[in-house]
C-alpha cells in the first residue's frame, strides 16, 4: 500500500524570486506568477497549503496586452450607494495604478478564499524598476 505525502508548514523553503514585467503580455505573465504563488512548481505541493514562493514584479507600468483590449477591458468598482457603479478602462487603470492590473490579473487566477488571500500577500509589484527587497536576494526569474 502506497502512503499519501502531505505537506507540512514547517517543511516548507520560500525562496523570493524577481520578475521583469517589461513587454510581457499581462494574462500569460500573471498564470506563471500564480503558479509560482501557489507553488505548484514544487515538487512538495499540496493543494490545501500555501508552499509558494515570494514574487518581486518590477516595471509593471510597461506591460503589454494584445488586441483591442487596451480600450475595450473594463474594471468596474461599486461604493455601496445607489448609482456608485464606476467603470475605468485599462488604459486609464494604466496610467493612474499600473500595478492595480497585475494584482487583479493574479489575484483572479488564485484561489477564492483564505489561502488564496494568503498567497497574495507574497506578491510585491512595482511600477518602477527599483524594488526594497535587495536584503532578501531575489533570483531573476526568466518567463
Amino acid at each position: 500500500m502506497n502512503k499519501t505525502y502531505v505537506t507540512k508548514p514547517a517543511e516548507i523553503e520560500r525562496r523570493w524570486f524577481v520578475v521583469d514585467a517589461e513587454g510581457q503580455t499581462l494574462g500569460r505573465l500573471a498564470s506563471q506568477i500564480a503558479t509560482i504563488l501557489r507553488g505548484k512548481h514544487k515538487p512538495i505541493y499540496s493543494p490545501s497549503v500555501d508552499c509558494g514562493d515570494f514574487v518581486v514584479v518590477v516595471n509593471a507600468e510597461k506591460i503589454q496586452v494584445t488586441g483591442r483590449r487596451i480600450e475595450q477591458k473594463m474594471y468596474y468598482h461599486h461604493s455601496g450607494y445607489q448609482g456608485g457603479l464606476t467603470e475605468i478602462s485599462l488604459r486609464q487603470q494604466l496610467e493612474k495604478h499600473p500595478t492595480r492590473v497585475l494584482e487583479a490579473a493574479v489575484r483572479g487566477m488564485l484561489p477564492k478564499n483564505k489561502l488564496g488571500r494568503q498567497m497574495l500577500r507574497k506578491l510585491k509589484i512595482y511600477a518602477g524598476p527599483e524594488h526594497p527587497h535587495k536584503a532578501q536576494q531575489p533570483e531573476p526569474l526568466e518567463l
